[in-house]
């Protein structure tokens, strides 16, 4: 699996710093800018419930795989588009893909993990994730400067290629597995409807789902869609350097997540998950006032790290809140939710950046994620069991 995410989203990582200035080449405002983000966005949103379906009914791997064969047509065919409708269609599609890919992801992580190694399991998952979308601007960027702004998007289409053959040639089937992560389970589903409404009244699972969905508004909006454009404008900063700065952010938070999520699994999920929430506001509140390409590494350090610890622990988080044989409909709601930042964060931060300034925007994303910290902080439950940690 972590071979895998690695190779899909090396891709995507590729795109970071080129998505802005190619959808700008189409001579459109900041606004439509962002509803490059946004469209992908929403068919990650349109996908999330129905691949969880999927994924019960035929299996984690064929959805997988499938997942890896839309990422690819969809970047191919942005590579390709003459037109900005055409090339949000094409965005689109890759969305599509690029939403099985994560939600099936983390649907086999909670198949295979236990609850006292689940912490550890999602960091090292999420580390890979987070260091090759954090490593893919660099050639990205250096691509782009190259080769044009269209080749990052065919080298995210040849690497969604492989992805799919490694999900269905390498990745065992994982859909019979019982919650304990290591035999076939017996458990008699509940229907559809009966899991939306056990997960609905889980107040845990929907705060941890309400903190995605802030660390996916900031995530689009700001870092993908506003950090770019301080970085070009204000700061003169080209392709190769801003994804420069996001590399070495990413190998970092590599380096933290292991660790991080090894303190999850031994003390618990909350005094994880708001630290880092709060480091995350920091780290936007950093690029806001950048007045040096040294300020603005800082910012991709703090961001890096934070970003690596942030995504394993609510992952784990809403894994220990799914009842049993609701692996799917658990993951699955949990991506729905935070997928809505995809498509929120790019307009509104876009708007924003129209109607203010790119920095007023940053400082409105970390005032949202630092606040939903401090709610979770305040009426989220510790999810981990103390016998848990003994295991």
């Amino acid at each position: 699996m972590c071979v895998f995410i690695a190779v899909n989203q090396l891709g995507f990582g590729a795109l970071i710093p080129v998505l802005p200035l190619y959808a700008q080449a189409f001579g459109v405002p900041a606004s439509a800018i962002g509803s490059t983000i946004a469209i992908y966005g929403l068919a990650r949103l349109f996908v999330a419930l129905p691949g969880g379906r999927v994924c019960d009914r035929y299996g984690r791997r064929p959805a997988m795989a499938l997942g890896g064969v839309l990422s690819c047509l969809g970047n191919l065919w942005c590579a390709l588009a003459h037109s900005f409708p055409e090339f949000l269609m094409a965005r689109f599609i890759a969305g599509a893909g690029a939403g099985l890919v994560l939600m099936v992801g983390s649907v086999v992580l909670a198949d295979i993990s236990v609850p006292e190694r689940r912490g550890r399991m999602m960091a090292t998952y999420q580390g890979v994730f987070l260091f090759a979308v954090g490593i893919g601007p660099l050639p990205g960027g250096l691509l782009a400067e190259r080769f044009g702004l269209a080749a990052p998007f065919g080298v995210y289409a040849m690497a969604a290629a492989v992805a799919a053959a490694v999900a269905w040639f390498a990745v065992p089937e994982t859909r019979h597995f019982s919650t304990d992560g290591r035999a076939p389970s017996t458990t008699q589903r509940l229907p559809f409807r009966a899991q939306m409404r056990l997960l609905a009244a889980n107040t845990g699972f929907l705060l941890v789902s309400l903190l995605g969905l802030a660390n996916a508004i900031v995530r689009t909006g700001g870092l993908f869609n506003v950090v770019p454009v301080i970085g070009a404008v204000k700061l003169g900063l080209g392709a190769g350097q801003i994804g420069s700065g996001f590399a070495l952010g990413s190998v970092l938070g590599l380096l933290a997540s292991y660790p991080a999520g090894a303190l999850a699994d031994r003390y618990g999920r909350k005094p994880i998950i708001v630290p880092s929430a709060l480091l995350t506001g920091v780290s936007l509140l950093a690029f806001c006032v950048a007045p040096s390409y040294g300020w603005f590494v800082a910012a991709c350090v703090v961001w890096g790290v934070a970003s690596a610890v942030n995504g394993a622990a609510p992952a784990a988080y809403a894994a220990d809140n799914a009842p049993p044989g609701m692996n799917a409909s658990a993951m699955g709601s949990y991506r729905m939710l935070a997928d809505i930042g995809y498509v929120v964060g790019p307009i509104g931060f876009g708007l924003m950046v129209d109607l203010a300034s790119p920095e007023a925007a940053l400082f409105a994303g970390a005032a949202l994620i630092m606040g939903v910290g401090l709610l979770f902080a305040r009426h989220a439950p510790e999810s981990l069991r103390r016998d848990a940690t003994r295991g």
